[in-house]
Formats: structure tokens, C-alpha cells, sequence
């Protein structure tokens, strides 16, 4: 695919210029009349277009609609493409073209449309803004070397990282749960034990000891003398107040 230097003829003298123009965009056929200079998009679709993409394709910043489907393209998906920010529909299928999807196109957040099946792309999909969106399968079909979310295929980086460092830190995590609980097991057992330990010092000093045992006895009598007559002048008081009111 080759790029055609600028012409400052007229395009209406071309014999092939027509007024109606038919766009394919988005998955669907359009047709403009009127306004043609104000419809920015390129289908040079099914054109036996062969080479590498031109990288002064990034230049057309207003492009909003880029279909080259169905060509004899090679080569990789140019970098500079994430400048074409504007991108609402992107259509590269039935290409040759190879290498990783740039994790440029991240960038094209107006992005709605995008094909890029039957290639021989590999690597990861980009992830991230509209990237998060396209969870159509059908987009990547036939690119067998891609890899990651949203497709089945995991990334070779992926299984290293759940390999036997992931198994480790696995391992690491249960050891270090098993540890926490079995230190609040002990915990409660040692609670347990104080509070038994503590209840028999009490009671056997109150069993062996008469002394201790009458003096505890005759110190309950006493807070229950308090605490009754407590509520007895409580209740009294109470019951006065409605008597009066």
C-alpha cells in the first residue's frame, strides 16, 4: 500500500467523480449526497492492496472511519496509529498482517468498531479503555498467537507468574492463616485456663479457710442489704411521685 502524493487538481474534473457516496462504516452501508467533504472515512476494502500500511496513515488525525478489509496487507499495525484519536471504526480483517496489536490503540477511546480477525497478530491484547469493551471473540478469530483477556488463550507470562512462585505465595498464605489460627486457638485455651485457675483459688480458699469462707458470706449478706434497700427506697420514692402527680 503506497501512498499518493497531493494534487491541487480539481477532483470534480475526474470522469469517476460522483455526487452520492456510499460509506461503509461501523458494519453498515451509508450513503452521502450532500456534504461529502465533511464525511471522513476511508474504505479501501477488497482492493488487492499489498505492502506494509504507510505510517503517514497517523497523519489523517480526523479520521473517524478506516476500513482496509479483505487486502494482501503485511507487515505490522503501525505504532502511530493511537494518534488517530478520533477512531470510531477500525476494520483490518483478512490481512497477512503480523506481530502484536500496539498498545497504542488504547488511546482511540472513541473506538466503537473493531475487526481485526484472520491475520497473524500474536501476543497479548492491550487492556484498558474501550480495549475493556471488546469482548467479542470474533474480533480476534484467526490470529491463533494472541493471547489474554478477552480470549481463552492465557499468555506465557501469565502462566509463569501462576507457576511456582504463585504456588509459593499460595503456600505462604494458607502456612501463614493456619499460623493466625492456631495462635487464637491458644489464646482462648490459655483464657480458659486462667478463668478455671482463678475460680479455684477463690473457692479454695473459701473451702479450706472457715475464716475466708464467713467473712465472703457475711460480705454478700451486706450487698444485698445495700442493693435491697436501695430498691426499696427507689420503688417508694417512685411510687410517691405518681400518688402526688
Amino acid at each position: 500500500m503506497k501512498v499518493l502524493q497531493g494534487t491541487n487538481r480539481n477532483i470534480s474534473s475526474y470522469p469517476y467523480y460522483n455526487e452520492n457516496l456510499q460509506v461503509t462504516m461501523k458494519g453498515s452501508d451509508n450513503e452521502f449526497s450532500r456534504f461529502l467533504l465533511l464525511v471522513i472515512a476511508m474504505d479501501l476494502s477488497g482492493n488487492n492492496l499489498s505492502g506494509k500500511i504507510p505510517e503517514e496513515l497517523a497523519n489523517l488525525l480526523g479520521l473517524v472511519s478506516l476500513n482496509l478489509f479483505g487486502n494482501h496487507l503485511t507487515g505490522e499495525i503501525i505504532e502511530k496509529i493511537g494518534a488517530l484519536q478520533q477512531l470510531e471504526s477500525l476494520d483490518l480483517s483478512r490481512n497477512n498482517l503480523y506481530g502484536g496489536i500496539p498498545s497504542s490503540m488504547i488511546a482511540l477511546t472513541f473506538l466503537s468498531c473493531l475487526n481485526l480477525s484472520y491475520n497473524n497478530l500474536s501476543g497479548r491484547v492491550p487492556s484498558g479503555n474501550q480495549f475493556q469493551t471488546f469482548t467479542d471473540l470474533s474480533i480476534y478469530a484467526g490470529n491463533p498467537g494472541l493471547c489474554g483477556f478477552p480470549l481463552a488463550q492465557k499468555c506465557k507470562d501469565d502462566e509463569t507468574n501462576q507457576g511456582p512462585n504463585a504456588v509459593g505465595g499460595n503456600e505462604q498464605k494458607d502456612n501463614a492463616i493456619d499460623e493466625e489460627g492456631s495462635e487464637i486457638e491458644w489464646l482462648y485455651m490459655s483464657m480458659g485456663l486462667g478463668f478455671a485457675v482463678g475460680l479455684w483459688d477463690i473457692f479454695g480458699l473459701l473451702f479450706f479457710n472457715r475464716k475466708w469462707r464467713e467473712a465472703y458470706f457475711r460480705l454478700i449478706d451486706q450487698a444485698y442489704d445495700i442493693v435491697y434497700g436501695a430498691l426499696v427506697v427507689i420503688f417508694s420514692r417512685f411510687k410517691e411521685h405518681n400518688a402526688a402527680a
